[in-house]
């Protein structure tokens, strides 16, 4: 009879386990990287440099503001919080694969009514011996073991999806660092085209005012009327309140700053003099296919997307049976006197299977949902290599135009600079309308305000090849 039973048993696990094993298999998408050879028709094809930001931005002031930012950013020290709790999410993780011991005692009391099954059988130890007392106690201190097999590996699994999203997490925060760094460095640069703005409007205020003033003296000889001191005196004004515009995004700009660095609003230390003299350490461009290993955000995607094959692992060793061994040692008595007895050792062992046979709709929903991620995943990679390419085309497009643009506008505004002593000479000698005058030194204005944000889309550039090209996180 008790073999009966043994093989029964048997035969109710072996029908368990195959009814769980039929796992439908789902289609994976896999990479398509199609990276081009090089970044343009005739491209640097070497390899590129692995270059720090100290080492890039050579400006001191710069470097300083950077590394203080490093240290003291809100968003990039939560960030690295959020990069402990990934860490600790593995310790949990890799402790469920590991067999569980807990300690364990307790006391309790039990009178049973004497009417039922337990009470009758207190009644007849009663009759059999004086020791069983009138209420029964029970007490125990006891060791429990429990320990889940994972035969197929799912909790490993689940482990090292855990520690492939911690390692997205790190790039992520490399990722961080980058962009950190890329609008520092970008505001900072703009900060310098600003106070050049401002001393340009500033030396054109001059300028504006000694033309009022000859128009002023070409009144009194009646060889103007008040018509055009009033339109020189409107200029003036005009000019005058850019002046305001300016110095308030100069403010704004500098508390930019000062909230990526974390403290409370203070002058930025710059040299805005040499604003044209600005040099940046010369960097290959390299290979795209660099940008695999030196983009962190690219390395961030390719983590997540390992970290959701294994899911899939995961959620399929959910159809498959499941077996736990528990045991249990200790001593337990009714009597605390007859606890520390050898005869009151009392242990207990056991092995569970389990597995899913009817209604597996909640563990095939999680399994369809796992692969999906994982397709999903793909997608995501596929697309932050795609647009780390982009990026960089147009950085390095975007350099070379803003370079050429400069000279050119460079070249407008040497013509216009010479046009306003040219027209006031005329107007002085009565060739020239004041209109002339007035739209001379209007264009002038406008070119070398355009030179400025021309020569900030040209430094921002210069800026944004480094991190596009994977650099600043080193």
């Amino acid at each position: 009879m008790k073999n009966n039973k043994i093989k029964y048993s048997l035969f109710f696990a072996l029908l368990l386990g195959l009814g769980s094993c039929k796992v439908e298999n789902l289609p994976i998408r896999t990479v398509k990287n199609g990276l081009p050879d090089q970044f343009k028709a005739n491209g640097d094809t070497t390899k590129a440099e692995v270059i720090t930001w100290k080492n890039y931005f050579i400006d001191n002031n710069l470097t300083e503001l950077i590394d203080e930012s490093l240290k003291n950013n809100q968003e990039l020290n939560m960030n690295f919080r959020e990069i402990e709790i990934n860490r600790n999410e593995i310790m949990a993780r890799k402790g469920e694969y590991k067999p569980f011991v807990n300690l364990g005692a307790g006391l309790g009391m039990e009178r049973s009514g004497k009417y039922t099954l337990n009470g009758l059988g207190e009644e007849d130890l009663k009759t059999r011996t004086e020791e069983v007392p009138h209420f029964l106690g029970d007490q125990f201190a006891m060791a429990n073991f429990s320990w889940e097999t994972d035969i197929w590996k799912k909790l490993h699994n689940a482990k090292d999806a855990a520690t492939k999203r911690f390692l997205a997490g790190v790039e992520g925060r490399n990722f961080m660092i980058t962009n950190l760094i890329a609008e520092i460095a970008n505001s900072y640069y703009e900060l310098i085209v600003l106070d050049n703005q401002l001393e340009t409007v500033q030396q054109n205020i001059a300028i504006q005012k000694d033309a009022l003033e000859i128009v002023k003296v070409q009144k009194e000889a009646a060889r103007v009327n008040s018509l055009a001191v009033n339109r020189f005196m409107a200029q003036l004004l005009n000019t005058e309140n850019l002046k305001f515009e300016i110095q308030q995004q100069i403010t704004i700009t500098e508390n930019h700053i000062n909230f990526l660095a974390a403290r409370y609003p203070q002058p930025i230390k710059r040299n805005s003099a040499n604003m044209n003299e600005i040099q940046f350490l010369k960097i290959s461009d390299g290979i795209p296919s660099q940008l695999l290993s030196n983009r962190p955000d690219i390395r961030q995607a390719e983590q997540e997307l390992e970290a959701a094959k294994l899911d899939i692992v995961v959620a399929r060793a959910n159809f498959y049976p499941n077996i736990t061994l528990r045991a249990g040692l200790g001593l337990q008595s009714f009597n605390p006197i007859y606890l520390i007895n050898p005869k009151s050792i009392a242990f207990n062992i056991l092995g569970d299977i389990t597995a899913p046979l009817i209604n597996k709709n909640a563990i095939r929903a999680n399994y369809y949902n796992a692969n999906e991620r994982q397709i999903q995943a793909v997608y995501r990679y596929e697309q932050v290599v795609l647009n780390a390419y982009l990026e960089v085309m147009n950085q390095l497009s975007g350099n070379k135009n803003y370079s050429e643009s400069y000279k050119t506008k460079s070249n407008q505004v040497d013509i216009l600079s010479n046009s306003i002593g040219i027209s006031n000479d005329l107007f002085k000698t009565a060739r020239a309308d004041y209109n002339e005058v007035l739209l001379t030194q209007r264009e002038a204005l406008e070119a070398k305000m355009d030179l400025m944000e021309i020569k900030k889309k040209q430094l921002n550039a210069e800026v944004n090849i480094y991190r596009a090209l994977g650099g600043g996180w080193k």
